[in-house]
Order: C-alpha cells, then sequence, then structure tokens
C-alpha cells in the first residue's frame, strides 16, 4: 500500500490517509470577519485530505492584521465555522483551526475597527503587509504587552479553542510560525523583553509554551498541535541559530500531550531541521515546504514524519489526493487571484476529468 494513504493517529485525530491540507491565508471572509458559502464550499471541496488545517483564525480582535481573514470570537463567527465543520465531516474529512495572532504585524486599515497593536516589545515589523488594496504599507507601532497582561492574552487563545470545539472542530494548531505573535515571543529579533518572558531561548519560549498549556487544558493537550518555521526570516525573523532557539521550545512542549508538531522546514543548508525536532520532539511530526509526492512518501516510509503537508497544490487541485493516488497532473493556480476576496480562484478549480490529466 502507499505510505501517503495509509491511516495514522496523531493525539486523538484519526486520519483516513497521511496527506494534510496546510494552512493558507484566502482572504476571504465576508463583513464581521465572518466565514461565508465561498469558504464552506472551498474547505468542503478538499476534504478527501487526512486533515484540513485551516487558514490562520484569529482569537481576538487585537489578533487580526490582514485583510478578510476570519475569527473565532463572536458567537457568529463560530456558527460561521460549524457550517464548515459540518461541510467537511459530511465529505468524511476531519478539521482543525490554525489560531494566528499577528502581533505587530498589523496594518490597521485592514482591520476596520480600532484595536491595539501589541508585541514582546514595541519594535515594528520591518517588512511592509499589504492592505484592503494589496499594495505594502507600513505596518503600526506596537506597543510592549506588560508581564500582568500576558495571562489573559493566553485565556483568549484558550477560549478560541473552545470555541473551536463548539463550532465542531475536530482540533486546534497554534501558529507559531512566520514572524506573528508566538513567534514574535521566540524571535531574539523582536523579543527584547528583560524580565523572564525574555533573555534567553527558555525564556522567550516560556510565553508560547504557557499558551499550548491553556489550550491543552481547555480541550485536551491531544487535540491540540503546533506549526514552527525554524531559520524562516518573514516577518522580520532572525534567522540566525534556530536550533538554539526551537529545541528548548520542543523540550519545554513535550510535557503537554500535543497532537503533533507542524514543521516548515526551510531546507538550511547547515541544519536537518526535521532531524533536531525528532531529536527533541516525542509526538508526531507533520512536515512541510515544497514537498513532491515522491519526496512525501520518502519521508514517511524513513519514520521522519507521520504526515505530510501541502500548501500550493491545494489551492487548484482540490481533489489533489485523488491526483496523487492517480499519479496525475496538477493544475496551476492563478496567482492573482490568491487574495480578492471573491470565489474565482477559490472554488472554480475543476476537478480532474475521469483518469489521469496530460
Amino acid at each position: 500500500m502507499d505510505v501517503l494513504f495509509e491511516p495514522v493517529t496523531l493525539g486523538a485525530l484519526h486520519l483516513k490517509n497521511r496527506i494534510v491540507m496546510a494552512p493558507m491565508t484566502r482572504d476571504r471572509a465576508g463583513p464581521d470577519d465572518l466565514p461565508g458559502d465561498i469558504m464552506v464550499e472551498y474547505y468542503r471541496q478538499r476534504a478527501t485530505a487526512g486533515l484540513i488545517v485551516t487558514e490562520g483564525v484569529q482569537p481576538s480582535a487585537a489578533g487580526k492584521g490582514y485583510w478578510r481573514t476570519p475569527g473565532i470570537y463572536s458567537d457568529a463567527q463560530i456558527e460561521g465555522w460549524r457550517r464548515v465543520a459540518d461541510a467537511v465531516h459530511a465529505e468524511g474529512g476531519r478539521i482543525v483551526m490554525q489560531i494566528m495572532h499577528c502581533g505587530r504585524v498589523v496594518v490597521a486599515a485592514n482591520r476596520g475597527f480600532a484595536a491595539d497593536v501589541i508585541a514582546p516589545s514595541a519594535i515594528p515589523c520591518p517588512a511592509p503587509v499589504p492592505g484592503p488594496d494589496g499594495v505594502p504599507v507600513a505596518t503600526d507601532m506596537p506597543r510592549a504587552l506588560d508581564a500582568a497582561e500576558l495571562p489573559a492574552i493566553a485565556a483568549e487563545f484558550a477560549q478560541a479553542a473552545r470555541n473551536a470545539r463548539h463550532a465542531g472542530m475536530d482540533g486546534v494548531e497554534l501558529h507559531c510560525a512566520s514572524g506573528y505573535l508566538i513567534n514574535q515571543f521566540l524571535n531574539p529579533a523582536s523579543n527584547l523583553r528583560t524580565d523572564e518572558w525574555g533573555g534567553s531561548a527558555g525564556n522567550r519560549a516560556r510565553f508560547p509554551v504557557a499558551v499550548l498549556a491553556a489550550m491543552a487544558d481547555a480541550i485536551g493537550g491531544d487535540r491540540v498541535g503546533f506549526r514552527i518555521s525554524p531559520g524562516n526570516p518573514y516577518n522580520g525573523m532572525d534567522p540566525a541559530d534556530p536550533a538554539e532557539t526551537f529545541i528548548p521550545f520542543l523540550r519545554m512542549a513535550n510535557g503537554l500531550g500535543l497532537a503533533y508538531v507542524h514543521v516548515v522546514d526551510m531546507n538550511l543548508p547547515d541544519l536537518d531541521t526535521l532531524a533536531v525536532v525528532r531529536d527533541h520532539w516525542f509526538g508526531a511530526i507533520i512536515a512541510n515546504n515544497m514537498l513532491k509526492a515522491e519526496s512525501a512518501r520518502e519521508l514517511i516510509a524513513a519514520g521522519r514524519a507521520q504526515g505530510i503537508s501541502f500548501g500550493r497544490a491545494f489551492i487548484a487541485n482540490p481533489d489533489l489526493v485523488a491526483r496523487i493516488r492517480a499519479g496525475a497532473a496538477l493544475a496551476k493556480p492563478d496567482y492573482a487571484l490568491l487574495y480578492t476576496g471573491e470565489a474565482a480562484g477559490y472554488i472554480d478549480y475543476p476537478a480532474m476529468a475521469a483518469g489521469p490529466v496530460s
């Protein structure tokens, strides 16, 4: 049997195959950051994946940084996501919600409401971020969080996890990558704190671990995963010495009984990222980044990962699982339509005709 189509269990998550849909921001939420009809259809179309990880979803108003990203902090948002979860489950799929707080990666015009821009330290994101018209602009200056505020922020993540489960999600994934709030605490370029939440790599990992612990307490650790991207410079992260940053984090997270770690392997020339994770993380691994079907099979067969996530390949191939099984060619997405907020380039990619396509 093809190893990609073997079932696997990650904590409480029982997957029918090892093909995971990676989280991808697509800017399709409606007014009040609600998931609408096209989001229901988008995820339903891709439910043959062993697991879907949703786009990043903000746990609070202050967590929003991009245009038309969905939330999970209001009753209406919970009901919107319930329609998504129900549609995926009706197709026999499994789905977890990625919880993403942007921290300092904020353009105020993307929000449409007033809310604090917060970060570990008062250092702006050096990278511009697209505004509502798609043109990149400078981000807003954040204020440094007071230590006394951190328990309430962790509680927001825990409530988001509860809300996700109330919406019918099978679990949650904490976004600890790509320069967002949790990564900002981990990284020495964005965390210049001198209290117990900054300084050493172990101290910088304390808040991320506290958030994971709060989420695990809320819904059970076996329904919580987390995503990391060691060495990724995105959104102003210092890529130097990622092992020094992430080894303490992995070791500290080991005791929480979590479902998996989702690893974006940056293919660093001087670091075997998956080997480092395997040496210091005792749970399941989902591997990601520019993998093809054959390289995915090799990772599974070698025991280096228990699941493989695909991102771009799922954009234009809602039937990616069937195409991989058939050895069929993959359609290519129209990148100009990634973030338009419309149905075009989102739910109008067709499944392949019967049999392999050329």
